[in-house]
Formats: C-alpha cells, sequence, structure tokens
C-alpha cells in the first residue's frame, strides 16, 4: 500500500531549487520527545547545509498539498544525497527516528527506483509508527479504515533503516489474521521475523522528516512521502480495545 500511485502529476511554480557549497548550522529543539502520534512535540534535529531549507519548503508545501511540483525530486535527492551531513552520527539519527513516529497520510509517490516523477496517491492510504509497532493500510479515510496491516519494527539507527514485520491483518478495525489462508498469509510474509526471509526482509530507510512531512525509501528503491496526521489513527485501524491490549 506504500507505493500506490495514478498516472498524472500537477505542476507548481517554484523557484530553481539551487545547492551552493555547504555551510554547516545545527538547528535543535529542547522539547521532549514524546513518541505519541496524538501529542506530536516538533524535536527536529538536524545539520542544516545550504540548500536544507530550500529542499524542505517544497517538500513540506508539496506533501501537505498533495501536489508534485517539477522541482520535487530534485529537493528530495539534495536531502538524500547530503544525508550523512545532515545526519552525521547517532544522536541526530535517533531524533530523526523520533520525529517519524506518529500517524501519517501517504501523499506521493515515485512509485520504482528508476523512476523519477512523484505522483499522487489515488487513495488514502497510512503510515504508523509507535515505539512498538509499525502499520499501514487503505481506507476511505482517516476515521474509516478498510484494510490494516501491523507487526513489530526494527530499527537500525545506523542504517536510518526500520524493518518491518507483520503479525496481524484488520478489515474494519477487526482482527481477520484467522480469516487469511495460510498460504496467503505465507505470502504475505505474515508472522515472519526478519531471519525468516529468503532475501532481505521489507524495510523503509528514512530519507528526511520535518514537522509536516516524512520522507522514506522502499525495498524496491521508490520513495514515499507522507504528510503527518492530526489524528492517531490507531483506533480507526485496530479498534480502541485490540490496542489497548497489545500495548
Amino acid at each position: 500500500v506504500t507505493s500506490l500511485c495514478c498516472c498524472f502529476s500537477t505542476s507548481t511554480g517554484f523557484t530553481s531549487l539551487s545547492i551552493p557549497p555547504p555551510t554547516i548550522s545545527r538547528a535543535y529543539s529542547s522539547s521532549p520527545s514524546t513518541h505519541s502520534p496524538f501529542a506530536y512535540t516538533s524535536r527536529l534535529n538536524a545539520v542544516k547545509i545550504d540548500g536544507y531549507d530550500n529542499a524542505f519548503e517544497i517538500i513540506d508545501e508539496c506533501a501537505v498539498s498533495g501536489k508534485p511540483c517539477h522541482e520535487l525530486y530534485d529537493a528530495v535527492r539534495f536531502i538524500d544525497k547530503n544525508a550523512l551531513k545532515i545526519y552525521p552520527n547517532d544522536e541526530e539519527k535517533a531524533v530523526l527516528w523520533d520525529n517519524a513516529h506518529g500517524s501519517w497520510k501517504l501523499q506521493l509517490a515515485t512509485g520504482g527506483g528508476k523512476f523519477t516523477a512523484f505522483k499522487p496517491v489515488p487513495i488514502f492510504a497510512f503510515a504508523m509508527i509507535d515505539d512498538v509497532f509499525f502499520g499501514n493500510g487503505v481506507g476511505l479515510n482517516e476515521d474509516t479504515i478498510v484494510l490494516s496491516l501491523l507487526g513489530p519494527h526494527i530499527f537500525n539507527t545506523k542504517r536510518r533503516q526500520m524493518v518491518i514485520t507483520i503479525d496481524d491483518l484488520f478489515l474494519f478495525s477487526s482482527k481477520s489474521t484467522h480469516l487469511i489462508p495460510g498460504f496467503i498469509r505465507n505470502g504475505m510474509g505474515i508472522g515472519k521475523r526478519p531471519e525468516d526471509f529468503d532475501k532481505r526482509p521489507p524495510a523503509f530507510t528514512f530519507i528526511g522528516a520535518s514537522d509536516d512531512a516524512l520522507i522514506a525509501r522502499g525495498g524496491s528503491g521508490g520513495i514515499a512521502i507522507w504528510t503527518r496526521l492530526s489524528t492517531d489513527i490507531r483506533p480507526a485501524s485496530y479498534g480502541s480495545s485490540h490496542y489497548e491490549n497489545i500495548t
């Protein structure tokens, strides 16, 4: 569900993204991390090289509006190519991980590693990260989730990579894993741990985050951009009673 996209893009009139020789400044916030999707506190912590603010201005506007512009890919690539300068040590990478926690709406995706154009996602698709679980799914809106997946995540700070697993499938916020035939569960990787996969397990590598946007690359090389939801998606996706029991 993280790579769904439609076949058109909308261009807007941003000025060219310039990438001057980098000078370095640090952006810190002393606000405590909450890891709460519904009590988010900004804690951005990044080395702001020249071009960082300009790039994220483009990314944020496209993420919030859900409309790509012709400069969006270059802005994302700038953050991606300079990630080692922006997040040079485990401290910055750990705060990037903190900022990735929350409830997110998938807005834009390239659809695969060979594509360089972001396209709007034509359905409501979400992702959720909390202290224990990663979840994603699709629905009519943030109040009506049709299908969702949930499983524990494993974060590799050095690589900025989140390995995801699936333990359960939900239909209309009702746990329905037991209704899925075994061969389908096996094909989806339900119940598997990272070491159970013949090849690399599914994972996202985080490229960057702001108060409004989250950027990550999937295993196929495609890049997705989410915008932060103002409400916690978990009750609509997994049912309040179930989620209280497992957390």
